[in-house]
């Protein structure tokens, strides 16, 4: 990974990332305290975009929201859901994904350019959270042909839970293909406890669900613009749920609202999971 410090040793650098916050996050938490993290998050957020291939520590992320180190931990897990690492690792990826879709550049070349010093562990991550390989991701376009539901063995102790409920659409998100899953993080990478392909927002049910702490993830595209990043996506989330052997249910209703860039992103491969999903129901 290259030796440079995130690239912002230099005063005038740190000062216009500052000076040029990204728009406001759209699900603020709650006062001016709230807002004052969001925003210092979004800076760091933005940053970490811009420099993704070098070496960015904790010391450099809370500078540039001006906290203290540990400060800016405990505001940035509550601002995202997930830790300063975990979301920089999801970003990298997430370029990674548009490298090998949009350009003729080789794995090894892509894994520098995201920050790996490591082609095969870059590789290995990849497909953890994609669910394909580099060069499967490349070969299918970013499409994949379904989704593997995660059935390891320590996970399946006993299914007797199911989660349901409604999953609602305000007039700023605009409907379409959409995807539900249950994941271990707040994160939709890697294969699902549990998941549904669903024409658009609306009712919901998944079946099966193990023991566990599990969190209710939904990510939805304008229909039409599947295959396309030229329209916002609409997320929800709900969680962590907790099954135990004694829960027969869990009802939750989730409203969706527009992605923004303090959002995890989405790291599994779903184009082609919904696009067959509505050919079939259409032709059905």
């Amino acid at each position: 990974m290259p030796t440079a410090s995130f690239g912002w040793s230099d005063s005038n650098a740190l000062s216009q990332q500052l000076d040029n916050p990204l728009h406001p996050p759209q699900h603020p938490i709650g006062g001016p305290m709230d807002k004052l993290g969001e925003q210092a998050v979004a800076r760091v957020v933005g940053a970490m975009q811009t420099n993704l291939g070098e070496r960015i520590t904790i010391d450099d992320m809370a500078k540039v929201a001006m906290f203290s180190k540990f400060h800016f931990t405990r505001v940035f897990q509550r601002v995202t859901g997930v830790s300063p690492a975990r979301f920089l690792s999801a970003l990298r990826l997430q370029e990674a994904k548009r490298f090998l879709v949009a350009t003729d550049l080789r794995v090894t070349e892509i894994s520098h350019r995201v920050g790996y010093n490591s082609p095969g562990t870059f590789s290995s991550r990849f497909k953890t959270s994609v669910g394909l390989s580099p060069t499967e991701y490349r070969q299918l376009r970013g499409r994949t042909t379904r989704i593997s539901v995660d059935n390891r063995k320590n996970i399946v102790v006993r299914r007797t839970s199911s989660v349901s409920g409604r999953i609602h659409c305000p007039a700023e998100c605009e409907p379409g293909p959409t995807f539900v899953g249950l994941f271990r993080d707040p994160i939709p990478q890697g294969a699902p406890i549990s998941c549904a392909v669903l024409p658009g927002p609306g009712h919901f049910q998944l079946e099966n669900v193990p023991e566990g702490a599990w969190h209710l993830l939904i990510h939805t595209v304008p229909a039409g613009s599947e295959h396309t990043a030229d329209r916002t996506p609409s997320v929800g989330s709900h969680g962590p749920l907790v099954v135990s052997s004694s829960t027969v249910a869990h009802v939750v209703d989730v409203v969706l609202r527009p992605m923004s860039a303090i959002d995890p992103p989405v790291l599994m491969a779903l184009l082609d999971v919904r696009t067959t999903a509505l050919e079939t129901s259409r032709a059905s």
